[in-house]
C-alpha cells in the first residue's frame, strides 16, 4: 500500500453520490471538496444551511446542501427523508461531524452532548440511509473517530449520559470509542451482504475548530505547540478519504496518519485500542443505541456472531 497516499490517488468518482456530515468547515469541508473535485455528487449535511451554501459555492461540480442537526433525532429523520426523496442511491456516507470537550449539556433528546452527537446521531442517520447503499458495489460508510478513543475511554453502560458525574475528556473518549465499536459491529452485519463496507478513520492532530471547547489550560500550550504537532485540515482529511475511496481498503479497517504516534503524516492502516475490538460490548452498544434512537437497521446480526 502507498506510503504517500494523497488526493491524487482518489479514483474517478463520477456517477457516485456522497453525503458528508459537518462539511462546511475543517475536515468535512476538505473531504467534501476532494470528492467533488474527483467528480462525485456531494451533499454537505450541515447544521447551518447558510454556511453550508457558502462552503458549497467554493467547490467544483455538483455540490448541494442538506440541513442536519445531529443533536436532534427529529432533524436526523427529516434529513434522511429529504435525502431519500432526492436520491435513489448513496455510494458514500461520511460520518464526520462532531463535538469535542463540551461543557456538560444535553442534546434535544436528552442525551449527553458528545455521545448524542458523535455517536447516536450518526448511528441513526446511517440506519435510516443504509438501504440506499446496500445494492451498490463498493458503497462505504466511513465514521471518523479519534486517538481520543484511548484516553480515559470506556462505554459506561451504567451511566451513558453522564448524569451522575461528568468529565469532558472521558465523555469525548466514550463517544469516539463508540464510533469505532459501531463501525466494527456494522461491518460484521454487512459482511453477509458483500456490497457495502464500514470503515473508520482518524485525522491525528489537525488544526481545526473542534478543540475550541478545550479547557484554557490546554488551549494555550496547544497554541504554542501547534506548528510542531498539528497538520492542516487537508492532510487530516486524507485518512477519511483513503478509507472512502482506496480500492484496496476493506471493511472493518481503520486509517490514520502514518507519522510517529499517528499525530500527522500520510494515511495508512492503523489499529485501535484492544477494548474497541470486544465483540460483546460492540453488540450491547448496538442494541442500546437502537433502543435510544428508535432506529432499526435493515440488516440482521449474523447468527454465528451471536453470543
Amino acid at each position: 500500500m502507498s506510503e504517500t497516499w494523497t488526493t491524487t490517488d482518489i479514483p474517478d468518482q463520477r456517477g457516485r453520490v456522497a453525503v458528508v456530515t459537518g462539511a462546511n468547515t475543517g475536515l468535512g469541508y476538505e473531504t467534501a471538496k476532494a470528492l467533488a473535485e474527483r467528480g462525485a455528487s456531494v451533499v454537505l449535511a450541515v447544521r447551518n444551511a447558510e454556511k453550508g451554501k457558502q462552503a458549497a459555492a467554493t467547490m467544483p461540480g455538483n455540490v448541494t446542501v442538506q440541513a442536519l442537526d445531529l443533536t436532534s433525532l427529529d432533524s436526523v429523520r427529516a434529513a434522511a427523508a429529504a435525502l431519500r426523496s432526492r436520491f435513489d442511491r448513496l455510494d458514500l456516507l461520511i460520518n464526520n461531524a462532531g463535538v469535542m470537550y463540551t461543557p456538560k449539556q444535553t442534546t434535544r433528546d436528552g442525551f449527553e452532548m458528545q455521545f448524542g452527537t458523535n455517536h447516536l446521531g450518526h448511528f441513526a442517520l446511517t440506519g435510516l440511509l443504509l438501504d440506499l447503499m446496500l445494492p451498490l458495489p463498493n458503497s462505504r460508510v466511513v465514521t471518523v473517530s479519534s486517538t481520543g478513543h484511548r484516553i480515559r475511554a470506556a462505554i459506561h453502560f451504567d451511566d451513558l449520559q453522564w448524569e451522575h458525574s461528568y468529565g469532558r475528556a472521558a465523555a469525548y473518549g466514550q463517544s469516539k470509542l463508540a464510533n469505532l465499536m459501531f463501525t466494527y459491529e456494522l461491518q460484521r452485519r454487512l459482511s453477509t451482504h458483500g456490497t457495502t463496507a464500514a470503515l473508520a478513520a482518524h485525522p491525528g492532530m489537525s488544526s481545526t475548530e473542534l478543540a475550541r471547547n478545550s479547557p484554557a489550560a490546554l488551549r494555550l500550550p496547544l497554541t504554542w505547540l501547534s506548528p510542531l504537532i498539528t497538520q492542516t485540515p487537508a492532510m487530516g482529511a486524507l485518512p477519511t478519504l483513503r478509507a472512502a475511496t482506496d480500492p484496496a481498503a476493506l471493511g472493518g479497517q481503520y486509517y490514520g496518519p502514518g507519522g510517529r504516534f499517528e499525530v500527522k503524516g500520510h494515511p495508512r492502516l492503523v489499529t485501535s485500542s484492544p477494548q474497541s475490538y470486544e465483540v460483546a460490548i460492540q453488540q450491547r452498544l448496538w442494541s442500546v443505541s437502537e433502543d435510544l434512537t428508535g432506529v432499526k437497521f435493515p440488516i440482521a446480526q449474523p447468527a454465528q456472531a451471536r453470543p
